[in-house]
């Protein structure tokens, strides 16, 4: 039986899914007969790979970057499973969207309660640019399945990944499919 390849992604967020991902523990190691990560910031590579079987992606669309780096995913991926609750819902990553478009409030903390910036950190390739708000994922690309948590529990992460690695969707229910700390 040949490895699916699986992804993991993490936009904006906190990176407590990928550490929930590695409580696994143990369990790794089975994963790993089945499964080959194929871009993870775990295993630190640097381009989103064509034919990827599933990716796990952690935190909400926050910047440009985040942006062109969830189109690929989508493009390049059977299945996209939103992974966590800033993927989901926008969650922490989101609270800056009641205060409207970042530009304002980046030029007072740049300019205005500066003295050593001449500007706006904007380099390209540095310094993404802000999208005007935070989305989760869903409202900027087809999600496939939807695992909650803040951040999901390990045994939350194995119970979507069970039937993922053998070619089908995982049913989440009950207590997987609770908001907040995992189960």
């Amino acid at each position: 039986m040949s490895r699916i390849k699986l992804a993991t992604v993490w936009l904006g967020g906190c990176a407590g899914c990928h550490m929930s991902f590695l409580d696994l523990d143990e369990w790794l190691f089975e994963l790993a007969k089945v499964a080959e990560l194929v871009f993870s910031p775990i295993a630190d590579a640097k381009v989103f790979p064509e034919g990827v079987d599933v990716a796990l992606v952690e935190g909400a669309v926050a910047n440009e970057d985040n942006l062109e780096l969830i189109k690929k995913v989508r493009e390049r991926s059977k299945w996209v499973i939103s992974f966590g609750d800033c993927a989901v819902t926008g969650n922490v990553t989101a609270l800056r969207n009641p205060l409207g478009d970042p530009t304002p409030m980046l030029k007072r903390i740049y300019l205005a309660a500066n003295v050593v910036t001449e500007g706006v950190p904007s380099e390209k390739g540095i310094v993404p640019a802000l999208l005007p708000r935070v989305m989760p994922v869903h409202e900027v690309i087809k999600v496939d399945a939807f695992l909650t948590g803040c951040p999901p529990s390990a045994a939350r992460i194995q119970a979507a990944l069970e039937p993922l690695v053998k070619g089908e969707l995982p049913k989440l229910e009950g207590e997987h499919i609770r908001f907040g700390q995992g189960a």
